[in-house]
């Protein structure tokens, strides 16, 4: 073997010392990021803003995977923990799902039934009242004869509200007034309740919604339930 010949040999091994080096350096790199990030797991987040007290299902969401040590204690981790639920505040996009995000759908009590109807946006509902609120509902009617004066009745007192639907777009039928858009609104009522609402969303002008504070139940006595404008007199 001439000299050029072992220059060669020399040069060869000392590329292949290099690249064994490299290599392990970044073997090195992958297994020193691994320690720090460790293994993956599954998680779940927002695909779109989801308004505050939406009902949720899983379609709602995405799965993800992330490094278990970046995952907080709190991650949902199988979506059927939100079956029955509704959002708690605002979900973001992009947002993790969490389980301080959801809380249960208000379930209805002994002797409640659902009804839903839907409340004209100018009242000023949309994002004011939310599920689990307190609220007393009133109906504005024309009067029989013309004669007759046109009159406001609070027909129910203290009406639970267990889920607000999102704004929806309305047709104007017959004579009837109203906007382009209404919220659907579900309350869990007793029978009389319920027979209230149905006839008031049938004939009343308007029914219109008085939110109550926190933690308060409503109490209207008889004679305060009536309003005329004679009454003012």
């Amino acid at each position: 073997m001439n000299s050029r010949q072992r220059r060669g040999v020399i040069l060869l091994l000392l590329s292949v010392l290099c690249a064994l080096g490299a290599f392990a350096g970044v073997i090195s790199v992958i297994g020193e990021v691994n320690s720090k990030v460790g293994p993956e797991v599954v998680a779940y987040r927002v695909k779109s803003d989801i308004a505050a007290y939406s009902p949720l299902d899983a379609g709602k969401f995405e799965q993800v995977t992330i490094p278990e040590r970046w995952r907080p204690p709190t991650a949902v981790t199988d979506l059927g923990a939100v079956k029955g639920k509704i959002a708690l505040t605002t979900l973001k996009k992009g947002s993790l799902l969490q389980a301080d995000m959801v809380v249960d759908r208000p379930k209805l009590q002994a002797g409640e039934q659902e009804i839903a109807i839907m409340i004209d946006a100018s009242t000023g509902v949309a994002g004011k009242i939310h599920s689990g609120d307190r609220v007393n509902i009133t109906a504005t009617f024309k009067g029989k004869r013309p004669t007759d004066p046109d009159r406001s009745v609070i027909i129910v007192v203290n009406a639970r509200v267990i889920e607000v639907g999102r704004l929806t777009p309305v047709e104007k039928s017959g004579e009837r007034k109203g906007t382009p858009e209404a919220v659907p609104i579900t309350f869990a009522l007793g029978n009389k309740d319920v027979n209230r609402i149905a006839y008031a969303e049938s004939f009343a002008e308007h029914v219109r919604l008085a939110l109550l504070p926190p933690g308060t139940e409503g109490s209207v006595p008889p004679a305060d339930r009536w309003y005329t404008l004679d009454g003012d007199k």
